[in-house]
């Protein structure tokens, strides 16, 4: 069983919650909001975001990359997609 479906409700929760955090942050800037409340908002989007791609990203690497059942040309060709996933991320 996949990681992303083990921890469904979890991770459906942080997206429900990003969504909720996103759509204030619109309400704000429609309203014409205070600049540190922008700012506030922005960062905690941003930290729900990142929250959200840890949480992902660890569960992948443990169960992929860590898993003595997949081949090693296997773990490695999943190394290189989350390399260039996390890669994208950053930019």
């Amino acid at each position: 069983m996949s990681h992303t479906i083990a921890n469904q409700k979890k991770l459906l929760t942080r997206v429900r919650r990003i969504k909720g955090q996103a759509e204030a942050l619109e309400k704000s800037l429609e309203t014409g909001g205070e600049c540190i409340q922008v700012l506030q908002q922005i960062a905690a989007v941003r930290g729900a975001i990142n929250g959200l791609m840890s949480e992902v990203l660890e569960g992948h690497i443990r169960e992929h990359l860590m898993s003595e059942t997949e081949s090693h040309s296997q773990r490695e060709a999943d190394m290189e997609e989350i390399v260039a996933v996390i890669r994208s991320y950053l930019k």
